[in-house]
C-alpha cells in the first residue's frame, strides 16, 4: 500500500472513511478482496507470495493497513519478515494496544520501513518505522493522509488524495470523488517532488496518485466505510499492467462491534 487518505470520526455515524492505492510489481501473485479461506473472519486482498496483506478488516471490529516507507538509508535486517504480516497481526492479536506497544518498543526494527494504521472503531493508531524514527501515536479525529513518509507529510499525491476524500464527503459523492482523485495518473511538477534518495526520474514516476507501468504500478484501489452500528462496506478495483482494469467488487460486513 502506497497511498491512503482517511477521515477518522470516532463519535459520528461513520467512524472511518478511507480510500487507498496499492502499488506493486504486476508479477507478484495476489488474491482479490474476499474473506480468507484459512481465516474467514479476515476480509481483504492478499499477497500470495508472503501470505500477508496491505489492507484488511476483521469481523471482531478491527481495521489495519500498511504502507512502505521510502528511505534508502534505512538498514533492513537480513531475512526481514514481510510487512504484510503486520496487518494480520494487528487484526488477530488478543490485545491490540499491547501488541502495538511491543512493536514500538523495538520489535518493529525487525522489519523494513513501514507505516501501520490499526483501529478498533474508537481509537486509531499510527506506528511509524523510519530511518531515524520509531514512534506510536493515537491518530486524532479528522482528515489525514499517508504515503511513503510519515503521517500527513505533504507530498503532492497525498494532498490530492486527501482533498479528493474531503470533496467526496462534503458533496455526498462517496466514494466517487475520492476514487477519481486516486485514479489520477499525472505526475507532480518537478519543483513539488519530494527528495527521498531514489533519483529524479523515479521520484517523477512515483509522484502521481495512480501509477501506470508495464512492470510496476497501482494494482488495487480500495475504499472503506465503517459505521457506528458495526457495518463495514469495503470495495476494491483491480488493475493490471498499464493500468488496465481487471475487476471490481464490494462487500458488506457485519462486525461484532457494538454501537456506542
Amino acid at each position: 500500500m502506497c497511498l491512503i487518505a482517511f477521515d477518522h470520526r470516532p463519535a459520528s455515524i461513520c467512524l472511518l472513511r478511507l480510500v487507498a492505492n496499492r502499488d506493486e510489481f504486476h508479477a507478484r501473485p495476489t488474491a482479490p478482496l474476499a474473506a480468507w479461506r484459512d481465516a474467514p473472519d479476515i476480509v481483504g486482498g492478499r499477497d500470495l507470495e508472503a501470505g500477508g496483506t496491505w489492507l484488511a478488516v476483521h469481523r471482531r471490529g478491527r481495521f489495519a493497513a500498511v504502507t512502505n516507507v521510502r528511505a534508502p538509508s534505512l538498514k533492513v535486517p537480513a531475512g526481514a519478515p514481510s510487512r504484510g504480516a503486520l496487518v494480520r497481526g494487528a487484526l488477530e492479536c488478543d490485545d491490540l494496544p499491547a501488541w502495538l506497544d511491543r512493536l514500538a518498543s523495538g520489535d518493529a526494527r525487525h522489519y523494513a520501513g513501514f507505516n501501520l494504521l490499526a483501529g478498533d472503531g474508537e481509537r486509531l493508531w499510527h506506528l511509524h518505522r523510519g530511518a531515524d524514527d520509531l514512534s506510536l501515536k493515537t491518530t486524532p479525529p479528522g482528515l489525514h493522509g499517508l504515503s511513503n513518509a510519515s503521517l500527513n507529510t505533504p507530498w503532492p499525491k497525498l494532498i490530492a488524495a486527501r482533498q479528493g476524500l474531503a470533496t467526496s464527503v462534503r458533496r455526498g459523492h462517496w466514494p466517487g470523488d475520492a476514487l477519481a482523485a486516486l485514479g489520477d495518473p499525472h505526475p507532480a511538477d518537478d519543483d513539488q517532488l519530494p527528495e527521498t534518495g531514489v533519483g529524479l526520474e523515479l521520484e517523477r514516476r512515483l509522484s502521481s496518485p495512480f501509477i501506470v507501468g508495464q512492470d510496476y504500478g497501482t494494482r488495487a484501489t480500495t475504499w472503506l466505510a465503517w459505521y457506528a452500528d458495526g457495518r463495514i462496506e469495503i470495495g476494491e478495483r483491480r488493475f493490471g499492467p498499464n493500468g488496465v482494469m481487471q475487476g471490481e467488487n464490494e462487500l458488506r460486513i457485519a462486525t461484532d462491534r457494538k454501537p456506542m
